[in-house]
């Protein structure tokens, strides 16, 4: 299936979905965001990640930040952090430099590794979209984590690919329904910005509508 531009979902929106369901429909089929010390911290850390130059060479490494990426076969489209082109006799050219290039996405994270794969899939698809527009293939990047002050590999297994588009084609369906799940409580709502907003602890497995609804009924 290939996509409408109109209709492209935010690529950074698959770390929400791949996080918790409910978050990312709040945030992008609802339309509601609130801050908190996370989200403030990663928003500056991503900035930093994108401070100076846009063209940077080290040696064969030539350096790009905030690259505007694409896929109409996924439908999505965003931004890369940091792609490193590395110089390679079997890689792809690029407009304005000699020589052949493999792309190497790099993406910037406030916090540590985590348990769940929202940051590697995240990656994944700034991979896959790179690999439609340059013809190429990417086998691997990597996440910074701005906590450990370290890289942490990724490989771009036939795995981590699929479960990318699964996740992306139930996106899809859930924001052309503009359904957004119920709540299922974690322990991941305790550090999630939109907490006063979901209302995890007293949804529970009931919605929005039923929740008000009952507590009209219980007001004298």
């Amino acid at each position: 299936m290939i996509y409408a531009e109109e209709d492209f979902l935010q690529l950074s929106g698959l770390q929400h979905f791949a996080f918790c369901r409910r978050q990312w429909a709040l945030i992008h089929i609802e339309q509601q965001w609130k801050e908190n010390l996370r989200t403030v911290e990663g928003d500056l850390f991503h900035h930093r990640a994108h401070d100076g130059q846009s063209r940077e060479r080290r040696g064969n490494t030539l350096i790009l930040r905030g690259i505007s990426v694409s896929s109409p076969t996924l439908g999505i489209s965003g931004k890369c952090d940091v792609v490193e082109f590395h110089a390679d006799p079997n890689g792809v050219s690029l407009h304005g430099e000699e020589g052949l290039w493999t792309p190497f996405p790099v993406e910037y994270k406030r916090g540590a590794p985590k348990a769940h794969q929202a940051d590697e899939l995240q990656l994944c698809a700034q991979a896959m979209c790179l690999e439609e527009m340059l013809c190429c293939t990417i086998p691997e990047g990597a996440l910074f984590y701005g906590e450990t002050r370290r890289r942490t590999a990724v490989s771009f297994s036939v795995e981590l690919r699929s479960r990318v588009k699964e996740l992306l084609e139930e996106m899809h369906q859930l924001y052309r329904r503009g359904h957004t799940p119920k709540v299922r409580r974690s322990k991941s709502c305790n550090a999630c910005s939109l907490q006063e907003l979901c209302l995890p602890a007293l949804m529970k497995g009931s919605d929005v509508d039923a929740y008000l609804r009952q507590a009209m009924e219980e007001t004298p």
